[in-house]
């Protein structure tokens, strides 16, 4: 069941991955509505023109010369009419080119965004569809866990997670934002891990790191993995409080770390929220914030 946990731990990193990727699709498609919209509008600013020169009767700049020579009454009307109808002409033909320059980009652009809606709907689709396999998944292997004894249970969970410490008693803690975040993320131990689950009673790996670092006001990334590419790389031998420490290849597992070579994580469905060894199985590096 070890390996299990470890594969839920990938599945549950792959699905904040998808509604990172997800929440940019619908991003992107929230742009290209509202982009479409200026383009509409950009447009419609040529409609009362329009209407003008249709209602006016120019149909044409040789016919309207026409019309000028048999109506003046003398040759300087004459030139003063053709004038003003090369005029009018210069100025109809500016305007329906202008026209449909924006009616072209009103049909592009409502074509992009008709795009991006639909490439934010397959994504969610998509997603649904993903987390309902998580989910069996989750469910099957809790199942397992549940028909397990106490001490089985125990066992499992020091496999996976490393053997529980208990909350450190007067743990030095680092000024500012990194010790803020550590105060919180142990006020948690003892919590339920839940995949997808932010706080605030229970969390997976990366919503209880975004918890306690919020609630410092720092804001980080939903996942994991993008939380390993933000801040400074660091070594084991570097580590210092409030520092984020990362797991597996590809990365599945972010914790806390609260110095004295412990951390403060959620590890697995089964797991709670516990302090252990910072030495897990597959350490990557650090990362600190700021």
């Amino acid at each position: 069941m070890r390996e299990t946990a470890q594969q839920l731990t990938v599945i549950d990193e792959q699905l904040h991955e998808a509604e990172l990727i997800v929440a940019t699709q619908q991003q992107a498609a929230d742009a290209a509505a509202a982009q479409a919209a200026a383009a509409q509008q950009a447009l419609d600013v040529f409609a009362p023109q329009i209407r003008a020169i249709a209602q006016s009767g120019f149909t044409g700049k040789t016919q309207s010369r026409v019309a000028a020579f048999l109506t003046s009454a003398s040759a300087e009307e004459l030139v003063q009419q053709m004038t003003t109808l090369d005029m009018i002409a210069a100025h109809t033909n500016t305007v329906v080119t202008e026209a449909s320059l924006a009616q072209k980009a009103a049909l592009d652009a409502q074509a992009a965004a008709d795009q991006a809606a639909a490439t934010a709907r397959a994504g969610l689709e998509q997603l649904a569809a993903q987390k309902a396999e998580a989910e069996q998944k989750a469910a099957a292997y809790r199942a397992d866990f549940d028909r397990l004894s106490a001490a089985e249970q125990a066992a499992l969970a020091t496999a996976v997670a490393g053997r529980s410490l208990g909350v450190p008693r007067d743990l030095p803690m680092p000024p500012g934002a990194a010790g803020e975040a550590i105060r919180v993320a142990l006020a948690q131990v003892g919590d339920r891990y839940v995949s997808g689950a932010t706080g605030p009673d229970a969390f997976d790996c990366s919503g209880l790191t975004t918890y306690a670092y919020a609630a410092a006001g720092v804001s980080l990334p939903r996942s994991s993995r993008a939380q390993s590419q933000i801040g400074t790389k660091v070594s084991r031998a570097e580590l210092q409080p409030g520092d984020l420490v990362f797991y597996y290849t590809p990365i599945s597992h972010v914790a806390l770390y609260i110095g004295n070579g412990m951390i403060v994580h959620a590890r697995t469905h089964g797991v709670p929220l516990s302090v252990t060894s910072v030495d897990q199985r597959d350490f990557r590096f650090g990362v600190r914030l700021g």
